[in-house]
């Protein structure tokens, strides 16, 4: 899922949540004055509120269709939407009967569950088809596709189908002239596609293979790995299909390429919590460490305590990165080229050991809180570093699928410090994106119990 399509599907959740509280408290205090009466409040009725949304969060993490989000018919959601209505009554009868709430003892409680529902699929569903229809394009994930097909017709209906999922259509490229007559903008031929993506106005690609050949489709995916693109794939093609899982588009096969894990909502939000728990409780178990820290620096010579340089987070996007000033010198925050060496005598006493031990990297803590980093993660590289890396690495820009992390399991395997060589570039890439297609909650605490206590991970600090 792009950052685009999951901040849709998480918009459209919070929105439930205030929804479904908003019904609740709307029919237990205008219409049911008799029905509060006869509960034990406040007590019952702040575990009656818990219970909703209790019940609802488990629903929505476990049984999260993408589709069921993005989708902007009635027809669409009908399954999923039944079948949650179904087990949000359910589950809110159990609880309610085992905590034994007097609230039951009226039979009230559907009116705000199907009260909710009623207005979730009305309001919110005509909400964001509005939305669609105005083609707010900050809403959807701009999307290009590649390879016309063989017909206007089919192609017409090919973008329809995608339109609906949450994707708005910028344009089409394709080679063939007799193809181009649609309603679908022809901004040029495939082989003008890096021009496209440099411009930084796609955010995913679908590449319709039919009407393409094997070899061209794999040049169009490395040119779009080159930009850290998305590529769908309408494939027909045995060897593109060779190991992947498909998904459905109103009946049209699609492989994505690229997926990871973080790619589910619900894979995504753990990984936030994690992160959000973990760096709080963090700063206030070392908040007398990193006190004693900044004292030090500033009494060991002049300049600020803190060192932000700019930094590439995901999507490419840039952010302030905080770190403990190790450096008598330090380089230009946001163009700086020069790199840590060796013995640098750039180094401050104590940056020494502040570096060997990585405690200057203990107010990144701050960046997981504001949300530019996680925990875990590939670690953020200087801004002039990203060209430096595409000329060895052409997958480089598949990092920027998440956020950049206070750890990772390039670092955690010795490959941190220098990158001098082709190879410390290709390994460090190579880890980083092996741990994006294969995260899971587990890997970021195995990957944190060895960033403390494994020596590989110091390595090559200095």
């Amino acid at each position: 899922m792009t950052t685009k399509n999951r901040q849709i599907v998480f918009n459209h959740v919070l929105l439930e949540f205030l929804l479904l509280n908003a019904c609740l408290l709307g029919y237990l205090y205008g219409f049911t004055p008799s029905f509060i009466q006869g509960a034990d409040q406040p007590n019952e009725l702040g575990v009656l509120f818990l219970i909703f949304n209790v019940s609802w969060a488990g629903i929505v993490m476990s049984n999260l269709d993408l589709n069921y989000y993005l989708a902007f018919s009635f027809s669409k959601p009908g399954k999923n939407f039944i079948l949650n209505v179904f087990l949000f009554v359910g589950v809110i009868y159990l609880l309610t009967y085992f905590l034994k709430l007097k609230a039951l003892d009226h039979g009230y409680i559907l009116i705000p569950v199907v009260l909710f529902f009623i207005l979730d699929l009305v309001l919110f569903q005509g909400l964001l088809k509005t939305f669609k229809q105005r083609n707010y394009g900050d809403f959807t994930a701009k999307t290009l596709i590649i390879g016309a097909g063989s017909s206007q017709q089919q192609l017409s209906k090919l973008a329809q189908k995608i339109n609906t999922q949450g994707y708005g259509i910028i344009g089409i490229l394709d080679d063939q002239p007799n193809r181009r007559e649609s309603s679908i903008k022809h901004i040029g031929g495939v082989e003008t596609l890096p021009q496209v993506l440099e411009g930084g106005l796609v955010d995913e690609i679908f590449i319709n293979t039919p009407s393409l050949k094997e070899e061209r489709i794999k040049s169009i995916i490395n040119t779009a790995d080159y930009y850290g693109i998305r590529v769908n794939l309408i494939s027909k093609h045995p060897s593109l299909l060779e190991g992947r899982k498909s998904y459905s588009i109103e009946n049209i096969p699609v492989v994505q390429l690229r997926t990871s894990p973080l790619d589910q909502l619900n894979n995504y939000m753990l990984k936030s919590l994690f992160d959000f728990f973990f760096a709080l409780t963090a700063l206030i178990l070392l908040s007398p460490i990193l006190l004693v820290i900044s004292l030090i620096i500033a009494l060991d010579g002049k300049g600020s305590i803190f060192y932000t340089p700019m930094r590439k987070g995901e999507g490419g996007r840039n952010f302030k990165c905080y770190k403990f000033r190790t450096m008598s010198v330090c380089d230009d925050p946001v163009n700086g080229k020069k790199s840590t060496v060796k013995n640098d005598p750039r180094i401050t006493k104590i940056g020494k050991y502040l570096r060997k031990y990585d405690l200057d990297e203990l107010p990144q803590f701050i960046n997981v809180l504001k949300g530019d980093m996680s925990v875990i993660g590939p670690r953020p590289h200087r801004i002039f570093l990203q060209q430096d890396f595409r000329k060895v690495v052409n997958e480089y820009m598949v990092r920027h699928y998440v956020k950049p992390g206070i750890s990772g399991w390039a670092q955690v395997n010795g490959w941190r410090g220098p990158t001098a060589t082709d190879e410390q570039k290709r390994q460090r890439i190579k880890h980083d994106i092996w741990y994006i297609e294969n995260w899971s909650l587990w890997l970021d605490i195995k990957i944190v119990f060895f960033t403390i206590f494994s020596r590989k991970t110091r390595k090559n600090a200095f």
